[in-house]
């Protein structure tokens, strides 16, 4: 059992470590990984997009699934994040209106990122901000 338990912790921060990589290559260019609020207000002129601890706490507040289970509403956010990535549009944009106004809507990145690279990013915006408030 322990050596079961310690093969999936690797494997999980070895693909949480995939999806950082996957950040810092794809995304980091215009999300900052974390910021607090007033350091965004006072540098929000030089940002070209939201931080990505705001990404992830928008998501988590506004895509409400009625099954209570957090696993099932993991895979509903990591699957929105996946297709957004791809296809982004203002009328899937969990953004504010102001930030919508500020940023623009993300390019896409179809065609940039492989179906595992969108998995394990997707999955790194969700995990790596549990419990991480935008204050």
């Amino acid at each position: 059992m322990n050596k079961l338990l310690i093969i999936l912790f690797t494997a999980l921060g070895l693909y949480g470590a995939e999806g950082y990589s996957v950040y810092q290559k794809h995304c980091m260019q215009c999300h900052v990984e974390i910021m607090e609020k007033k350091e965004v207000m006072r540098v929000l002129h030089t940002l070209k997009a939201p931080p990505m601890v705001e990404v992830s706490n928008r998501l988590k507040e506004n895509i409400v699934i009625s099954d209570d289970d957090d696993d099932v509403k993991r895979r509903v956010i990591i699957a929105f994040i996946k297709d957004y990535i791809e296809n982004p549009s203002v009328q899937y944009s969990m953004c504010h209106p102001m930030a919508i106004e500020k940023f623009g809507i993300m390019p896409s990145l179809k065609g940039k990122l492989s179906e595992e690279e969108r998995q394990a990013v997707a999955e790194w915006v969700h995990d790596r901000y549990s419990g991480v408030a935008f204050k």
